[in-house]
């Protein structure tokens, strides 16, 4: 091992990773392609040979479907029986997890992984109890097909046409310590399923003709292989980096490109693709941002497009921060096992590869075991490349060239001088130190070009104002040519080492408010209800941090609509809806700089989410070239997945209220349908029949009979009645006709007069009216008011006993009339409170059915509010039944009636 690798240390991720396993139990996959490959066979058959091995095995389930070799192999394992449960009608069987945590075995067999357990079960899904096995310390041994993996559920239904639903999450084949490939060959599958090794004959001949077609087993197969594949691969990279292994170990490749911003870096992009088809390898561009790269803004957009084209490729594409390109590089292919770089040959003057080498010749020596392809030739510079240079020309150079920094450093050297003629008037003839200072404040404040012309000037102004002989150029003394000369070598390092820690804290600073803005505008977005600020927000956010104009786009009754804009007086062309629209169904980019409709003004790209697309967002501005730089792009991705996250939120807020509302319309048609088809119909039928019969047999009943029969469509004609009143009324409170009349009423007459009202209704009940003496006149409408007390009553009578005694009581409390009615029926459960003044809401206490719509109590509630009062529902205290509370307000002024009469 190189010095350079045992100076490593292994990754803090790789280690977190591994403490959180420390005392977790171990579990182990046996992953098949297809139903019947010999999973769980496989699976007991290890099992066993643990169990001889002196372990403690129990099987927790084993799915042996029928089949003999399978059960054989089940015999002398202790089985945790399962626990037995009701599930519509049936009883189901399922595994028994508290038993099994009560037994304590050290190895337990968990067949069918991705199994979805009755409803009564603690867990939905099977490999949740799987989870709470392995925490609790046990190892298990659990099988799983490839169809039930949660990324690959759409791939296998275009394979198979089959929609698998029973899946479990890629997290489960992440966290497994040990994943098993059981295969067999299609042509060994099949033969099994002849065989009737896996279903019945007749249930074989329809599986062979459908999901195990030889073909869809090759595709399974290769997805099972495949996947084991990036499970192993991904182990060895962990246990690598735990380890503080370099590497490459060459056990698959892996290709890493590594870009810079040089005109041609998209040829590397595509040769590292072509290598990686070659390899059958996954490959990675990778951009190394160092302190010391000033970069003008075409080759930041150069290099944010050649991260784009590998990203388009199929590539991860990256951008890391290094102090040195190549170790940076040699870093992240050792850390990731990356066995193939492939980077460009610089073109520097001869002279500077000499003096400081080329970052190829420098990967090249730090690469170790990594092979390293070196370009020879650059790919001729597409349009991007032409268009920067163009662009390039028509800017004011990059920032080492912009002439207000060498200004500035020229006025800290001059202000050093200074200084340092001062110093020496009072006998201070060392003041070396003094211009070091200005040549480091240049350093910190201008970056590293202007700190060495401030270097320069200040050797130059040492040596002419203070060594001898004075006010020349000539140095008489050898000791002050050494002196000068290591103060040049001084104030270069220093000048370095200034400028290299200001562009690193420039850029920890600009990281740190990235990351404040993000904090910021997630917590605003977690604020945020209503959908038009949030998109108002989201377009002001992405405008000011990027710089940009903004424009966001949202589907609406099928159309693509602009929602909002910053600025706000933007508008679109009809190139630029077309290349929203058509970003909007493909969800790709499209637009400026994209690779469809290039001519657009904005470039429009899709805002998404896990579900699909949400919406658009286009982005403008008045320089040409491309819009964002590799950083840009990624704060453009983090705002729009935060924004698209806030738009689904609303958006599901909005659809859980729509389908409240719609189901609250369906609950109160139903109960509408069920009121008119029985309350309405029983009086309706009971008029009928006693009609019919009247003028059927009226010769023949007496005149008792006949009375009888008249009083029946009477009393029915009047229920009939009332229970269309109530209807009535109701449509006219929610249609806003109701406008009582208020007068000045005697409480006790409206009430004697419901009570009249009511006589029948209450003929089989004692009634017993409480009215206070002090009383006074208050505003209602008596015939509404009435309704109120009857509605009240008829109530009361429907859920006492017959008997029993209903009281009306009156007293005045400060500006309140309070008035009570009260019976001694059950009362009302306590669930029933909030919603007893609802329509169509009935309480169902007791065996006995109680007719009516339901609207009686909310009339009530309606009328009283109509006119300025309220009314709540609760139990009595002294004793069982409902007290109904209607609080009236007091006019200002009035007195009681017994004053009025004096």
């Amino acid at each position: 091992m190189s010095n350079d690798a045992a100076g490593k240390r292994p990754s803090p991720d790789a280690l977190l990773e591994q403490a959180i396993k420390e005392g977790r139990g171990r579990l182990k996959i046996f992953l098949g392609a297809a139903p019947g490959v010999g999973k769980t066979y496989e699976m007991l058959s290890q099992a066993r040979q643990r169990r001889l091995e002196g372990i403690d095995v129990v099987i927790g389930v084993a799915e042996t479907h029928g089949r003999v070799e399978t059960e054989l192999l089940t015999k002398g394992f202790e089985t945790v029986p399962k626990k037995r449960m009701a599930y519509k009608g049936l009883v189901l069987a399922e595994m028994d997890l508290d038993a099994i945590l009560q037994r304590r075995a050290k190895l337990v067999l968990v067949d069918e992984l991705a199994h979805t357990n009755a409803d009564e079960s603690r867990h939905p899904k099977r490999y949740m109890d799987v989870e709470e096995l392995l925490n609790a310390g046990f190892d298990v041994y659990s099988t799983l097909n490839i169809q039930h993996l949660e990324s690959l559920n759409d791939v296998v239904a275009k394979i198979t046409h089959v929609q698998v639903r029973e899946t479990v999450p890629d997290s489960v084949i992440d966290r497994a310590d040990d994943i098993e490939l059981v295969d067999t060959t299609p042509d060994d599958l099949l033969q099994r399923l002849r065989e009737g090794k896996v279903y019945m004959p007749a249930q074989a001949e329809r599986a062979i003709r459908n999901y195990f077609a030889p073909g869809n087993l090759t595709a399974l197969r290769e997805l099972a292989l495949r996947r084991t594949a990036q499970r192993v691969d991904e182990q060895m990279r962990n246990y690598m980096q735990t380890h503080a292994i370099p590497g490459p170990w060459e056990a698959g490749d892996r290709v890493l490109v590594c870009i810079d911003e040089q005109p041609g870096s998209g040829g590397l992009v595509r040769y590292g693709r072509r290598m990686a088809d070659r390899l059958k390898a996954p490959w990675a561009a990778i951009y190394v941002e160092t302190a010391r790269a000033q970069l003008s803004e075409s080759q930041r957009d150069r290099i944010a497009e050649c991260l784009r084209l590998a990203q388009r490729l199929g590539a991860e594409a990256l951008t890391i921060p290094a102090g040195d390109i190549a170790e940076g590089i040699r870093d992240y292919a050792q850390a990731n096992n990356f066995t193939h770089l492939i980077v460009a040959r610089t073109h520097h003057p001869r002279w500077r590869e000499l003096v400081a080498g080329s970052t190829a010749q420098r990967i090249i020596r730090l690469a170790g075991d990594i092979t390293v392809h070196v370009m020879a030739n650059r790919a001729p510079e597409d349009g991007l490349a032409r268009k920067a240079g163009k662009i390039q020309t028509a800017e004011s150079g990059p920032s080492w060239l912009d002439p207000r920094t060498y200004a500035g450093s020229f006025a800290i050297s001059v202000a050093a001088l200074l200084v340092s003629l001062a110093l020496r008037r009072f006998g201070i003839s060392n003041v070396a130190l003094v211009f070091l200072t200005g040549v480091l404040a240049s350093a910190v404040t201008y970056g590293l070009w202007p700190s060495l012309f401030a270097c320069l000037l200040s050797v130059l102004a040492y040596n002419f104002f203070f060594l001898p002989p004075l006010y020349t150029f000539t140095i008489a003394d050898p000791e002050n040519v050494v002196a000068l000369f290591f103060f040049l070598v001084v104030a270069l390092i220093a000048s370095h080492l200034a400028a290299r820690l200001r562009a690193q804290v420039v850029a920890a600073r600009e990281r740190a408010k990235t990351t404040e803005d993000l904090y910021l505008f997630s917590r605003k977005l977690g604020g945020i209800v209503a959908l038009d600020d949030l998109l108002w927000a989201t377009a002001f956010q992405i405008a000011s941090m990027l710089n940009l104009r903004v424009v966001l786009l949202l589907p609406e009754n099928g159309n693509l609509i602009v929602r909002t804009g910053y600025p706000p007086e933007d508008v679109l062309s009809e190139a630029d809806l077309a290349a929203a629209k058509w970003c909007w169904q493909n969800n790709t980019p499209a637009g400026r700089g994209a690779d469809t409709l290039p001519g657009a003004k904005r470039l429009f790209l899709p805002i998404r989410t896990g579900r699909g697309a949400v919406g658009v967002v286009g982005l403008d501005r008045d320089r040409p070239g491309p819009l964002l730089a590799p950083d840009q792009r990624r704060l453009l991705d983090a705002l729009a997945d935060q924004a698209a996250l806030a738009i689904e939120r609303i958006s599901l807020a909005q659809d859980v209220d729509k389908a409240k509302v719609a189901s609250e319309t369906e609950r109160l048609r139903s109960a509408l349908l069920t009121s008119i088809s029985h309350d309405l119909r029983t009086p309706l039928a009971s008029i009928i029949g006693a009609a019919t019969a009247l003028k059927t047999y009226r010769s023949a009943l007496d005149e008792a009979a006949q009375n009888e029969l008249v009083r029946t469509i009477q009393e029915e004609a009047d229920r009939l009645n009332h229970f269309i009143g109530n209807l009535l009324d109701m449509t006219r409170l929610e249609s806003g006709a109701i406008a009582p009349h208020l007068d000045p009423v005697d409480l006790s007459d409206v009430v004697g007069t419901a009570l009249r009202r009511a006589g029948k209704i209450l003929a089989d009940y004692n009634s017993r009216m409480d009215m206070a003496d002090d009383l006074p006149l208050l505003k209602l409408d008596p015939v509404l008011f009435e309704q109120v007390l009857f509605n009240l009553l008829d109530n009361a009578a429907k859920y006492a006993a017959p008997g029993t005694t209903i009281d009306i009581r009156a007293r005045r409390d400060g500006a309140i009339v309070r008035l009570d009615v009260l019976d001694e029926g059950d009362g009302i459960p306590p669930a029933d409170l909030e919603r007893i003044f609802d329509k169509f809401y009935r309480v169902h206490a007791g065996d006995r059915r109680r007719v009516g719509t339901g609207l009686g109590l909310a009339i009530c509630r309606g009328f009283v509010e109509a006119m300025g009062g309220t009314i709540r529902a609760g139990n009595r205290l002294d004793r069982n039944g409902a007290q109904f509370t209607v609080a009236l307000p007091v006019p200002a002024g009035d007195k009681s009636i017994g004053e009025q009469a004096a």
